[in-house]
């Protein structure tokens, strides 16, 4: 059975992820928000999947309003908050075509998820809307994957993840030209007569240099601050996998 884009991946997610220290995520951004004099107190998690991020920030003192494109997603957000007694709000929207109802004091964008959009047109949409809708002065903070992953990392390798309920087996095809990776993911998942199910996500990101970052956050009303290393507040080095970056949103 063959899905597109998250609609599959949205069961394993969490398992896939489980490396993923959210607390301390959210306890990395909120401090930069901090470093860079920015408020909390209203975010937008930009592309939450399926809302880790957003219950760590909640728990951490923010007012969070999650956005996302996978229906899928956002049903096991919805389940997380219920469970936690937090009362968080979350909005099924393309972030493209994002409408929040008021504006928010600061945003995030975590996970690469600005990497799966791969015309920069549509950045430069997602960044102006960005601007429409985060405070004056507010700041935006977002990760990247670099082009060095891409191109070192991830590359045309293959990856196999065995967990005790499926195994995902995740093959790469990296497209030099114009610095996208296609990203093949199968599940294999058995079922109660000893038969396993097959789903399979395809998905592509591509990687944007830094100077186009720049470019693409000035053009739409953001003044770039700083670029970090992933979970520092120090410069990236040559090999870094994700750059985070920090901007301020600059009134006309």
């Amino acid at each position: 059975m063959k899905q597109n884009g998250y609609t599959s991946f949205a069961g394993f997610y969490d398992r896939l992820t489980s490396d993923v220290d959210y607390a301390g995520a959210a306890a990395y951004l909120l401090g930069l928000f901090r470093l860079h004099g920015g408020r909390t107190d209203t975010l937008l998690d930009l592309a939450c999947g399926s809302g880790s991020l957003s219950l760590e920030l909640a728990r951490q003192g923010a007012d969070i309003i999650g956005v996302d494109g996978s229906e899928d997603m956002l049903a096991l957000a919805q389940e997380k908050a219920a469970a936690a007694g937090l009362p968080l709000l979350f909005l099924h929207q393309d972030m493209r075509a994002l409408d929040l109802y008021g504006t928010v004091s600061g945003a995030v964008c975590t996970l690469d998820s600005l990497n799966h959009i791969l015309r920069t047109q549509e950045l430069e949409e997602i960044l102006r809307r960005l601007h429409l809708f985060v405070d004056p002065e507010g700041l935006l903070i977002f990760d990247a994957n670099t082009p060095y992953k891409h191109r070192e990392v991830l590359a045309d390798n293959d990856f196999v993840y065995e967990k005790p309920d499926f195994t995902c087996i995740w093959r790469n095809r990296f497209l030099p030209r114009t610095g996208e990776t296609d990203m093949l993911l199968d599940f294999f998942v058995e079922e109660a007569d000893g038969r396993y199910l097959r789903l399979t996500d395809r998905v592509r990101e591509r990687a944007y240099s830094k100077k186009t970052w720049e470019r693409l956050l000035s053009g739409s009303g953001f003044h770039l601050l700083a670029v970090y290393g992933e979970g520092t507040a120090q410069a990236p080095s040559p090999d870094c996998q994700r750059w985070v970056f920090v901007a301020r949103n600059t009134p006309h």
